[in-house]
């Protein structure tokens, strides 16, 4: 499947809030995501747009595919 292009940071984070992320914290334009169970945090860019590579990334580190992750949209 392919990813989907022109997502601004506010569409990325609704959808990882979808999948159980909750922010917990800004550090400049940057939502910073927790999930219970995960050691890692996904620092979510609030811009416009957001790249494919580092959406792809953020996908990846959020334990999610990219059909997963298009259905939470």
């Amino acid at each position: 499947m392919r990813l989907p292009r022109g997502l601004s940071g506010d569409e990325i984070a609704r959808a990882f809030e979808r999948a159980g992320w909750r922010g917990v914290r800004m550090r400049g334009s940057h939502l910073m995501m927790q999930k219970p169970g995960h050691d890692y945090t996904l620092a979510v860019p609030l811009h416009r747009n957001v790249g494919p590579g580092l959406l792809r990334g953020l996908i990846g580190d959020a334990g999610l595919t990219v059909e997963e992750f298009v259905r939470l949209l």
